[in-house]
């Protein structure tokens, strides 16, 4: 069974100034090439659905602003109905 089975060969190209970067360190990580991209891809993703999710929650979040702002101005609305016929069964007793 080959050890490449699931994984596909791309050729990527790079400015010389970041493959030298990346060079550097890759020699004092003792690693190859590959291992360095396939780590920052796998980085950049992670970071991508951080950000993804964030923003999906702040857009939950607002959405539910609004809904919450409606439930509890009704709710306001509600009470201040009951105590103003509270306050009018009250006066009537007096």
């Amino acid at each position: 069974m080959s050890s490449c089975m699931g994984k596909k060969k791309i050729v990527v190209s790079l400015p010389n100034s970041l493959l030298s970067e990346v060079d550097k360190i890759i020699k004092v990580e003792n690693k190859n090439r590959s291992e360095f991209i396939k780590e920052a891809m796998n980085l950049y993703l992670r970071e991508k659905r951080k950000v993804q999710t964030r923003e999906s929650m702040i857009k939950g979040y607002r959405e539910m602003g609004v809904i919450n702002l409606a439930l509890a101005e009704m709710g306001l609305s509600m009470d201040m109905s009951s105590l103003k016929g509270y306050e009018g069964k009250i006066a009537e007793g007096e």
